[in-house]
C-alpha cells in the first residue's frame, strides 16, 4: 500500500468536498446498467433489469452502507433495475465482504468500495484483492474530519494532539477498520507533530470499528474521546450539537462545515481524502465488462 501524500501547505478557500454520488457517476453506471439490460433483453434497450444487489461490505450507518443505499435509490429511481436491494457484509474493513462478491458471478452484484479497503487487504492478509474485481465506477471523494463530543475539554486539534503526545494511550481515538483511512490520518497527526514512526504504535489508543456508525456510537456513549470519519458519517451529530469538529483533512475548508478549520490552517501539513466507488465480480465477460 502507497503511503498517503503529503501536500505542502496553499492558501485556503472554501470548497465542497461533501461526500455525494455525483451525478457524473450516477451517469456512467446508468449508462453501463442500460447496456447490461439490453444484452439481456434485446435489442430496444428499452427493459430494465430485474434487480441489481448491492453489497456495502460494513454494517449499517457506515459510509460504505450510505453510498450503498443512495446508490440503490438512484438506480430505482432513474428506472435502470426494478429493485436494488443492498445487502451489509461487514467485517475486517470491508474484506469479507470482499471475499463474498469473489464469489459471485451474477455481473449484477456490485459492491461499495473505497481507500479503507485497501488498507484492509494488507493488515488483514486477505486471500482476495481489490484487483482480482472488476471497477465500475469511482463516485465520491470525501474529506475525513477528527470530532469529539460536545462536552469534551478538547476545543482545538492542537490541544487533542497534545493530549496524545502527553497522556498517550489515555486518550483513545475511534473510527473505521484498523489500517484503513481514518487510522492513517491518526497516525499522520502524531507524525506531523514531531512524534517518531516508531513511537506511534505505542503512543496511539486506536480503537477500530467495522463502519462511522459504530464510531458514532462510541463517542455518544463517551466511550472514546475522539473520533475520526467522513464528514458524511458524522453531520449529522456535528449539526446536532453531539459532536464537535475540531479540523477537516481536505486542502479546502468544505460548505457543510465552513466554521471548521483544515489541518493545514492548523498547521499540521496534512491532507489526506477518501474515495469512495463500486467494483463487481472480477470474473465476468467482456460483454458484461461494459460495467
Amino acid at each position: 500500500m502507497r503511503p498517503p501524500v503529503l501536500i505542502p501547505s496553499r492558501r485556503p478557500r472554501r470548497a465542497t468536498r461533501a461526500a455525494t454520488v455525483t451525478t457524473a457517476a450516477i451517469t456512467a453506471l446508468s449508462l453501463a446498467l442500460t447496456a447490461c439490460s439490453s444484452n439481456d433483453n434485446g435489442s430496444d434497450g428499452e427493459a430494465t433489469l430485474q434487480s441489481v444487489n448491492l453489497i456495502a461490505p460494513a454494517d449499517p450507518g457506515g459510509g460504505w452502507d450510505q453510498t450503498a443505499r443512495a446508490l440503490s435509490q438512484a438506480v430505482t429511481a432513474e428506472d435502470l433495475a426494478d429493485s436494488a436491494p443492498v445487502t451489509n457484509i461487514g467485517g475486517a474493513g470491508g474484506t469479507v465482504g470482499l471475499a463474498s462478491l469473489a464469489n459471485e458471478n451474477d455481473p449484477h452484484t456490485l459492491m461499495v468500495t473505497g481507500a479503507v479497503m485497501v488498507g484492509a487487504v494488507e493488515t488483514n492478509a486477505s486471500d482476495t484483492r481489490i484487483e482480482d474485481t472488476t471497477p465500475i465506477a469511482r463516485l465520491t471523494e470525501e474529506a475525513l474530519v477528527i470530532v469529539v463530543p460536545a462536552s469534551s475539554e478538547f476545543e482545538t486539534i492542537d490541544e487533542l494532539v497534545d493530549a496524545i503526545i502527553e497522556e498517550g494511550q489515555g486518550v483513545s481515538v475511534t473510527g473505521g477498520s484498523a489500517g484503513g483511512i481514518d487510522h492513517i490520518l491518526a497516525g499522520l497527526l502524531l507524525s506531523e507533530s514531531g512524534v517518531s514512526a516508531a513511537e506511534i504504535p505505542g503512543m496511539l489508543n486506536y480503537v477500530p470499528n467495522s463502519g462511522g456508525g459504530e464510531a458514532v456510537t462510541m463517542l455518544l456513549g463517551e466511550n472514546a474521546m475522539a473520533g475520526i470519519s467522513g464528514v458524511g458519517e458524522f453531520i449529522e451529530q456535528i449539526e446536532a450539537g453531539s459532536l464537535r469538529p475540531l479540523a477537516v483533512s481536505s486542502a479546502d475548508r468544505i460548505d457543510m462545515l465552513p466554521d471548521t478549520p483544515t489541518l493545514i490552517e492548523s498547521d499540521i501539513d496534512v491532507e489526506l481524502t477518501n474515495w469512495r466507488g463500486v467494483v463487481a465480480p472480477g470474473d465476468i465477460s467482456d460483454e458484461d465488462k461494459a460495467l
